[in-house]
């Protein structure tokens, strides 16, 4: 059985940390390459999710009406919400993180990112602990009884240290860019979701309908934006104000263009004005900011090739060139 020394050893061989990441880097680059033909059951689960949600909504309703006739009779009712006791929730409850790490907008943060209900709440709170812990106990072992890299000891502190932070900072920056994804792939979606809802609200069809039909239309293109206008048609339908419903959508997406939607469609429903000349104009506008980005994104694409063209391209063309006149001169 190998000791101490031979697994350090070989945890700290050049050759075997290259070559764990060549297969590293060769292993994320065939999942990215084959990931959207694998990913067909990520529609399925959206789907689900939203039907959870329509069931939350409709549970919520008959709650409220049983509290409210029980209100009438003289009796007290409440709304119960029972979730599973796992690990993750013991920790939480045991050491009250939702009051240390106390954050108003969390809720709104993880509808951002497409995560709803209690359990990514109390895994968020249970991340933000453990995840410092964890890096910073993991650096201490590492550089101490691993490989020091020949640092003094005050500065592998410093450096266990500062991957702690790292940790209490991560799954903020996860939610960030999860709901940064998500934006994108529902504006690049949303001027063609907004052609269908135009075309079936012309036909004749009702909002709730229109919904309807453009989130299983658009499902294809984008299954977040699918989802979002999947739970839009749930709250549509058990909210007692539409208007609700409409402002959910625009917190949800955090978007200019949908909030600007979102505000025709609630003075259409209060002021009784047209809905399809709104949803025209505005169609317009969405297919304008979706060009208008595309265009910086292409403007901004000669200045990130520069440091890639000088890293990559410059040293191989190097050789290229003087590459047979230092042949040349050594055989001379």
């Amino acid at each position: 059985m190998p000791g101490f020394t031979e697994i350090r050893d070989f945890l700290t061989d050049p050759q075997m940390l290259l070559t764990l990441l060549s297969g590293i880097l060769v292993f994320a680059t065939i999942v990215t390459i084959a990931g959207p033909s694998l990913g067909g059951g990520g529609m399925d689960k959206r789907i689900k999710a939203v039907q959870n949600r329509r069931e939350e909504l409709r549970r919520k309703s008959r709650e409220q009406l049983k509290v409210k006739v029980k209100a009438k009779e003289g009796g007290r009712g409440t709304i119960r919400d029972e979730e599973a006791k796992g690990i993750m929730r013991r920790v939480v409850d045991a050491l009250n993180l939702q009051k240390a790490f106390e954050d108003p907008a969390l809720q709104l943060k993880l509808q951002q990112a497409g995560l709803r209900g209690n359990r990514p709440t109390v895994t968020f709170y249970f991340f933000r602990l453990a995840a410092p812990i964890i890096l910073l106990l993991g650096g201490l072992f590492y550089l101490f009884f691993i490989n020091d890299f020949g640092l003094p000891t005050i500065t592998r502190y410093c450096y266990a240290f500062a991957l702690g932070m790292l940790g209490y900072y991560a799954p903020n920056v996860y939610l960030s860019n999860a709901a940064t994804k998500r934006q994108q792939s529902v504006m690049g979606a949303f001027p063609d979701a907004l052609d269908l809802l135009l075309i079936c609200v012309e036909s004749g069809m009702s909002v709730e309908a229109a919904f309807h039909k453009v989130s299983t239309e658009i499902g294809s293109q984008s299954i977040e934006l699918a989802e979002e206008l999947s739970l839009t048609t749930a709250e549509l339908a058990y909210l007692q104000d539409r208007r609700v419903a409409y402002e959910n959508l625009a917190k949800r997406t955090n978007h200019p263009g949908v909030k600007a939607v979102c505000t025709s469609l609630i003075q259409a429903e209060s002021y009784g004005t047209p809905l399809g000349q709104a949803l025209r104009v505005m169609a317009k506008e969405n297919r304008d900011m979706r060009m208008a980005a595309a265009e910086k994104k292409a403007a901004s694409l000669p200045a990130q090739l520069t440091v890639p063209m000088i890293i990559f391209f410059l040293p191989v063309l190097f050789v290229v060139i003087l590459g047979p006149a230092i042949i040349r001169v050594n055989a001379m």
